[in-house]
């Protein structure tokens, strides 16, 4: 009896010993994989938008605001080649927010998200953008989507003081909603006291935009 107790108790340890080799084997081909799709999702976003460079660029600190928790952004400091053309310095640190999260946690904006197109009008009203991913895959949600628009106002905020206000788009497109919460029919406020080239006329102040829910639509379902 005791024999056999021994017996099993070997044959439990060997069994444990086993399980935790294949365990930790496990996890090490879990974390290369993970490291080979970041790479993968990375070399594919520069094939299809390219890093941006100019003439101007010159090594700089940026405050980009990523994603802290489920709600909210916070920013982070990373040193970035930014242009010293506005239009241009502006889409360097919104490819910044959108591409090059330091932790997939931090990520504040849907991955195959990006910036079609970015303006900078004389009255300082920049109107931006983003493809359909931008509204299509952002959780349904008043937290999820002014996570998603705060990363984004806060980072042209911080690193583009001649933006005054910014209009956001979803694929040339104005739309009522991010996703059926936040309102995109108006404006957010960036840099409201940023100074106007001479001669440009200020737009009319708005005031900041804020979560409403939207009209019933078959076109906007819970996400």
């Amino acid at each position: 009896m005791q024999r056999n107790l021994k017996f099993f108790m070997a044959a439990l340890g060997l069994l444990v010993l086993i399980g935790l080799v294949s365990l930790r084997s496990l996890h090490q081909r879990v974390g290369k994989l993970s490291e080979r799709e970041a790479a993968e999702e990375k070399a594919r976003r520069e094939v299809l938008a390219p890093p941006i460079f100019t003439a101007t660029d010159v090594k700089s600190n940026a405050q980009i605001y990523w994603a802290e928790g489920p709600e909210k952004v916070a920013p982070v400091t990373v040193e970035l080649a930014l242009s010293a053309d506005p239009v241009q310095r502006a889409r360097q640190v919104l490819r910044a927010l959108m591409e090059d999260p330091p932790t997939p946690q931090q990520r504040a904006t849907p991955p195959d998200a990006t910036v079609l197109a970015f303006y900078i009008l004389p009255d300082g009203t920049a109107i931006a953008d983003f493809s359909d991913s931008l509204a299509s895959d952002t959780p349904s949600g008043v937290e999820s989507e002014s996570q998603v628009t705060n990363s984004i106002v806060r980072t042209l905020a911080s690193n583009v003081p001649n933006i005054r206000r910014l209009k956001i788009l979803i694929h040339g497109q104005e739309v009522d909603t991010l996703a059926g919460h936040v309102d995109l029919t108006g404006f957010f406020d960036v840099n409201p006291n940023a100074p106007l080239p001479i001669g440009a006329v200020p737009a009319a102040s708005s005031p900041a935009n804020a979560a409403k829910p939207a009209a019933p639509s078959p076109a906007k379902t819970s996400r």
